[in-house]
């Protein structure tokens, strides 16, 4: 059964178009994040330093959240990695059963 399902899975790509899905989602985050607390902060600074309050729990510096887009980044390594074993293990799979 558990076959049957991973050969249903690679016959119409479903593997391709998840993995796409879930990179390019990281990777959109990674982005907004990239834009939102970085390059943001880096154009507007005058205006945000008369806002900001510093907290504690937040890596920053004149505004530029470091902190977030350090951890954006992290996120989306991680979860690229975990997806590319995940399919490596299936594609294995598809490899050992063509034998």
């Amino acid at each position: 059964m558990v076959k049957e399902f991973i050969e249903f899975l690679k016959q119409y790509g479903v593997i391709g178009l998840a993995i796409a899905v879930i990179i390019g989602g990281k990777l959109n985050d990674f982005i907004s994040s990239l834009v939102n607390d970085l390059l943001m902060p880096l154009i507007f600074k005058p205006a945000l330093e008369a806002a900001q309050v510093d907290d504690i729990r937040k890596l920053s510096a004149g505004g530029v959240l470091y902190g977030k887009v350090i951890g954006s980044a992290l996120d989306f390594v991680i979860v690229a990695f975990v997806v590319f074993m995940i399919a490596k293990f299936i594609l294995r799979e598809q490899a050992v059963s063509k034998k």
